[in-house]
């Protein structure tokens, strides 16, 4: 395509870019179980005005816009209170999950590196079911990732003995997840956090997942175990604010216990022709919508609103799990916030997907085992029983011979 010599109208532009999302994933109607978190109509509203309200302003002036200099603080600050920040704790707003598990590894190396530690060599040990962000960011920095089994108990849990085992003088880093997102499990963080003593390793805790959603899971009577900074040893952690704070896009936290292990994280530059910038995160320019949605969407639903979202949430992850029990599937593991995996024991995972998506349901796999995944919203509680009536009907055309061989060989 080639920019048109002469601009068209508004208007029919904007039918242009409608018909083209005609056969994007139905996310709306709650057909759609990754990369959307639909809390409804109340809470996208706000993120809209409230992006609009500081759209072309940018979060790496705070001098030119100390507005959005102290949202952040008070974004930050409600989410350093949920997870149990101790006096001191800080942290920054993020682009994502992956820009913020960047800059935690950015910063456990420079604090390794000012600590002693090898400045080559370095090594992160984590769970087999650990985020690939991790792998993306260590092969940015050349850093070795070391990722271990998990547990064989049937738990698919993190295996703290075998992390510890893989632990050597140039590792920077120990990773546990709450949860992981192939299987929604939360890893065992206290014990992983003594082994991260015994071995005086940094411990980060990926709740890009569940940090905005543990917190009141727990509030509503869901046995969570500890998992954030409430465990001595956890350094950083990981949070995203656009999946369950049901925040705009792109919006996350990289939260530190400390403000002297903070320090490592901020670049830092006077020697060029320009002025002098010190910039928190990845990012230079950083959207001031992301920074004002989230601050509004946080105040908006208050503790109060998000207990009812996630109570919403647990409920109907339930509901999946007792209907899919029925169809025969296995649920991995004992999930208990918003993520389920399941699998059936005669029909491979990947045929069930091909047809269940033939039928308008954009879901997700696990691919160790395979299983089916989903990832719910407040939305999905309305749409349970037509998902379980297709699921049904997806499995009946597997058992028949009408394998989705497409998807099954996608991702084999």
């Amino acid at each position: 395509m080639k920019m048109p010599q002469h601009g068209r109208e508004w208007s029919e532009v904007k039918a242009d870019m409608v018909a083209r999302g005609g056969g994007d994933a139905a996310w709306r109607d709650g057909r759609t179980a990754v990369y959307v978190f639909n809390a409804g109509e109340d809470v996208s509203s706000v993120q809209h005005e409230a992006y609009g309200m500081y759209m072309a302003e940018n979060g790496l002036g705070p001098l030119a816009f100390p507005s959005l200099a102290q949202m952040e603080k008070e974004v930050i600050a409600m989410g350093l209170e949920l997870l149990h920040g101790p006096e001191g704790a800080t942290g920054a707003m993020t682009s994502g999950g992956t820009d913020s598990i960047t800059m935690a590894i950015k910063t456990a190396r420079d604090y390794a590196r000012a600590n002693g530690r090898p400045r080559e060599g370095a090594n992160i040990v984590l769970a087999q079911s650990a985020h690939l962000a991790f792998d993306k960011a260590a092969h940015l920095m050349d850093i070795e990732i070391r990722r271990v089994p998990l547990k064989t108990d049937g738990s698919y849990e993190a295996d703290p003995v075998a992390m510890g085992e893989a632990v050597d003088d140039a590792t920077i880093m120990m990773v546990g997840s709450a949860p992981s997102f192939p299987h929604g499990i939360i890893d065992p963080i206290a014990a992983l956090g003594d082994v991260a003593a015994k071995k005086n390793v940094w411990l980060h805790v990926d709740a890009c997942v569940g940090g905005y959603f543990a917190p009141f899971a727990r509030m509503n009577g869901v046995p969570v175990p500890p998992f954030d900074f409430e465990v001595p040893q956890v350094h950083s952690m990981s949070a995203d604010l656009h999946k369950y704070g049901y925040c705009a896009k792109g919006a996350s936290t990289v939260l530190f216990r400390s403000e002297a292990l903070y320090e490592y994280m901020p670049f830092d530059m006077a020697g060029w022709s320009g002025a002098p910038m010190k910039t928190p995160t990845l990012a230079g320019t950083r959207p001031g919508g992301a920074i004002s949605a989230a601050w509004a969407v946080m105040n908006t639903l208050g503790v109060e609103g998000y207990r009812e979202k996630q109570d919403l949430v647990c409920k109907t992850r339930e509901r999946i799990e007792e209907g899919v029990k029925q169809l025969g599937f296995e649920i991995l593991g004992n999930p208990m916030l918003g993520l389920v995996a399941f699998r059936h024991p005669e029909h491979h995972a990947f045929a069930i997907y091909g047809e269940i998506y033939r039928r308008g349901w954009f879901t997700s796999v696990t691919k160790e085992p395979p299983s089916l995944h989903l990832m719910l919203s407040p939305k999905h509680a309305e749409v349970v029983d037509a998902y379980l009536a297709d699921l049904k009907a997806s499995v009946e055309a597997v058992a028949a011979g009408k394998a989705g061989a497409k998807v099954e060989a996608r991702y084999s």
